[in-house]
């Protein structure tokens, strides 16, 4: 298993890390994405050390903190092997202290996790979402606080907006306050908005990426297809609107490319999906789930090979859709494209010529 230096960090991730949303899994959303018990997460765990799989995933909103609880029990008695990783900020009651990520909240949030984890400290802690009704200088001292008491080693985000991200780093820049090494982001063959701006900035600022929901919410399983509608027992019939949203026809044209692309080198769709994530830049980690060992075993096959640059080409141009503005320029016209070339080669562009993974 490859290893990566997550942003500017001194913290070395894995390619592939295990996301524990399906673990002690409840409720509408997380019930339907599974609902794995401890004797079954120690067994994913154990899978997932053998694979060289070591950063594990969790949030105290997966099913009302369940699963890193189920976490925890996996991995006791090897907490020196593994790092995890958690995330707060969402509501997790109805009080006015159970969401948002005031000074507050992050501190108790934290404390709660290291409790239901068992273990003295969490590697990477990451905010699940921006609030707005803080002062990013509370939330940045907060987490100061848990670093300095050693109860936090690394932080991260998730789900930013490239102001957002960029004001954060800044004022820690400002205030000596630890910089964000993480951000935890929906990116996919059929959801690339990514690559727009949060990338450059990533690039630019040394974030290391850490790809969430990388099948697009489940759709890129190779049982959607052009001919074939969602099936009956699939989780999109029931959590698809809690996901984002994806256009039948880019779906489609991008299944198309996958098929053909995935019978070249002998991989399933889904493999070959995660394996075009894993070439592109500041990607540090994709981060799988798994209901069961089979699907897990699966997805560790997407490491260990790699496609070829016409291949990824051919699963760009496919996924491919017209750049929103102020970005348009740059891809369309030669004056703006030769002030600031794309870190992403549009279709059509000289193969190669596409950066490798930071």
């Amino acid at each position: 298993m490859e290893h990566r230096q997550l942003g500017a960090s001194g913290l070395k991730v894995p390619v592939l890390s295990f996301g524990a949303g399906t673990f002690g899994g409840s409720g509408p959303l997380f019930g339907a994405w599974g609902s794995t018990g401890v004797p079954e997460a120690r067994r994913m765990v154990d899978i997932a050390l053998d694979a060289g799989i070591i950063l594990f995933d969790t949030a105290d909103v997966y099913s009302a903190g369940a699963s890193e609880r189920v976490l925890g029990e996996a991995i006791k008695g090897r907490r020196d092997r593994v790092l995890v990783s958690t995330k707060a900020g969402l509501p997790t009651g109805d009080g006015p202290g159970d969401a948002g990520t005031s000074g507050a909240r992050l501190i108790r949030a934290a404390e709660d996790a290291l409790r239901r984890l068992g273990t003295d400290h969490i590697d990477l802690f990451q905010l699940h979402a921006y609030d707005a009704s803080v002062p990013v200088e509370e939330v940045l001292a907060a987490l100061d606080r848990l670093v300095r008491d050693g109860k936090v080693r690394h932080t991260g985000v998730s789900n930013f907006s490239g102001w957002q991200l960029m004001k954060s780093l800044a004022t820690a820049d400002l205030h000596g306050y630890p910089r964000y090494a993480a951000h935890q982001v929906y990116y996919s063959l059929v959801g690339r908005d990514y690559e727009w701006e949060l990338m450059p900035l990533a690039r630019d600022q040394g974030v290391g990426a850490l790809v969430w929901s990388p099948l697009g919410w489940g759709r890129l399983t190779g049982r959607i297809r052009r001919d074939r509608p969602v099936p009956p027992g699939s989780r999109l019939h029931r959590t698809a609107d809690y996901g984002p949203p994806v256009e039948d026809a880019l779906l489609y044209d991008v299944v198309d490319a996958l098929e053909e692309v995935a019978q070249e080198v002998g991989r399933t769709v889904p493999q070959t999906a995660l394996n075009w994530l894993l070439q592109r830049p500041t990607v540090t980690s994709v981060i799988i789930g798994a209901r069961d060992e089979e699907q897990l075993r699966q997805n560790l096959g997407a490491v260990g090979w790699s496609l070829t640059p016409a291949q990824i080409a051919r699963l760009d141009a496919a996924g491919h859709r017209p750049a929103p503005y102020p970005y348009f320029p740059y891809e369309r016209q030669e004056g703006f494209a030769r002030l600031n070339p794309p870190m992403i080669a549009a279709p059509g562009a000289t193969p190669g010529a596409t950066p490798g993974a930071a």
